[in-house]
């Protein structure tokens, strides 16, 4: 845990801050020298409803829905790379939904962003503001200027998705807190590598491990890391009550995932920041927005609070049908919604009701060699000029 102190804003390359391969070093070789001569050090995976129980109730396996070895695992190594615990849910949504259901009451207050993602604002109109939960949303732009004080539960996302506008974490945090409410992010799209939001003061941070986490497009899964107890256990008390399960072979699915989630990060990272700069000097776009980029309003911000810049690119061509005809014709673009697989996708963000322009594309950059992502994309750009 980084250990800052108040009013000092941390950077990627402060000397007091683990570097995220260092960090994740030590997250692979965790658990190398426990094993007794012979054990496994892959997990598991234990399809199974019961356990043996003879007797009173006892230990920490007593029925399928309560708890399973392979979630042992997971949350461990999920937890190990938050320095927390955590709790796994079987999509994002259902780890937003636990966040939710445990941290209001009629009469609370809850904030969103209106510009992040649409399935919590979803989640929270259509079943929390009819039992009297008061659901308020701002911009990301704006939300440095609305009153933080009153709410029982932000949550948040940055960058959001998918315009890809930054929340100042640190002062977010202490704003929230001076009111008593909970901070909860959505770290989805930077991952534990490339954003620290506990460490920055947030209460929670929450997934859907359906895209990088897992990274191969294969999987929906979600958790939910935290280091207040208090938290974690009524979030853990609704899913055995509640039933919100993962299944025991997409557990092993994410744990594998995660054995290469440095390594794919690092060249998503690359890729996208490649490929932004390609972007933003080509004729093509009429915008390029990402936050590598020194165009970007929140660039310093992004420096100071991230470990690269992300995997997401948004870009903005005349119209519909340029921006279809750039996806269709990029070679190694699959049209696609979500993010964070191998392969790199893109989709109109307007066909799903987003209030973004016609021609408003969410470039999200896989995990192809540089170069030829980089060519291969501008060589499509270049056909859409010449159409024009």
């Amino acid at each position: 845990m980084l250990n800052i102190p108040p009013g000092v804003t941390p950077t990627p390359d402060t000397d007091s801050a683990p570097s995220a391969g260092s960090r994740f070093a030590e997250f692979l070789h965790r658990e190398s020298k426990v094993p007794l001569p012979g054990a496994t050090f892959a997990p598991a995976i234990t399809p199974t409803s019961v356990y043996a129980m003879p007797g009173d109730p006892a230990g920490p396996y007593q029925y399928g829905r309560w708890s399973n070895p392979g979630w042992t695992a997971l949350e461990g190594a999920l937890g190990a790379l938050e320095d927390a615990e955590a709790i796994i849910f079987p999509s994002g949504m259902a780890a937003v939904s636990a966040v939710l259901a445990t941290g209001l009451r009629p009469g609370d207050r809850l904030l969103l962003q209106s510009d992040g993602y649409g399935g919590t604002r979803a989640a929270a109109a259509k079943f929390l503001a009819p039992m009297g939960v008061q659901v308020d949303t701002c911009a990301t732009a704006q939300l440095a200027g609305q009153p933080l004080e009153t709410y029982r539960l932000v949550l948040l996302e940055t960058p959001a998705n998918p315009c890809l506008d930054l929340v100042d974490l640190r002062a977010t945090a202490r704003r929230v807190r001076a009111g008593g409410g909970r901070l909860v992010i959505d770290n989805t799209l930077m991952t534990p590598l490339g954003q620290r939001p506990l460490d920055l003061g947030a209460d929670a941070v929450l997934y859907s491990d359906t895209k990088i986490l897992n990274g191969h497009s294969d999987v929906i899964f979600g958790h939910v890391c935290t280091r207040d107890s208090d938290l974690l256990g009524r979030i853990e008390e609704w899913r055995r009550i509640g039933g919100a399960i993962p299944g025991p072979f997409e557990t092993w699915m994410v744990q594998r995932g995660l054995e290469t989630l440095e390594l794919r990060v690092a060249r998503l990272n690359e890729n996208a920041l490649a490929v932004a700069r390609a972007l933003a000097a080509h004729a093509g776009p009429l915008s390029v927005v990402y936050p590598g980029l020194e165009t970007h309003p929140d660039h310093a911000l992004a420096r100071a609070q991230m470990h690269g810049f992300g995997s997401l690119i948004c870009l903005t061509l005349r119209d519909r049908d340029e921006a279809e005809a750039f996806i269709d014709g990029c070679r190694f673009l699959r049209a696609q919604t979500s993010f964070g697989g191998v392969h790199s996708s893109a989709e109109r963000r307007a066909r799903w009701g987003d209030p973004v322009d016609a021609g408003f594309i969410r470039l999200a950059v896989g995990c192809e060699p540089t170069e030829a992502l980089r060519a291969e994309i501008i060589r499509a750009m270049d056909a859409v000029v010449e159409r024009r």
